[in-house]
């Protein structure tokens, strides 16, 4: 079973990819206004938000931050992954560098602000589908291998 810190983090992961596909605009960007302490607030609270409508939860979020609708379109041609697919993902990659929940908000603000998320956008690429450990040696090496 997983632990409630770990599913806590994958909340937010999720929340995040959500809030970024919803308004347009990078990962990058949506951390960048969330804030260390709002993603610190919004990780406390994650067992209330996971239980509340996603998409109002999001809306309220956009609001209060005023997030305006940014450019950032992915071309898909084969589908995409859902928000809590790459939301797995982020967590996977979060953990894999530190398993210490006192590290989870500053590793998901490093993870998710470096090269290797928009790489992880392009779907009709392989990379989105490697598994964990790949991804991990990618983005510590600064580069996909």
């Amino acid at each position: 079973m997983e632990k409630t810190s770990e599913n806590n983090l994958f909340f937010v992961c999720s929340l995040i990819e959500y809030i970024a596909r919803k308004t347009k605009n990078t990962k990058k960007y949506i951390v960048q206004k969330l804030g260390k302490d709002k993603v610190s607030k919004i990780y406390d609270l994650a067992e209330v938000y996971h239980s509340e409508n996603i998409d109002k939860v999001t809306d309220e979020l956009i609001k209060e931050l005023n997030i305006d609708e940014g450019s950032y379109v992915l071309n898909i041609k084969n589908g995409k992954p859902t928000f809590w697919e790459l939301g797995r993902i982020y967590q996977r990659l979060i953990l894999k560098k530190d398993k210490n929940p006192d590290m989870f908000i500053d590793n998901l603000i490093i993870i998710l602000t470096s090269f290797i998320i928009p790489k992880l956008d392009n779907y009709d690429s392989s990379l989105y589908y490697e598994n964990i450990d790949y991804l991990y040696e990618c983005l510590i090496s600064g580069k996909v291998l």
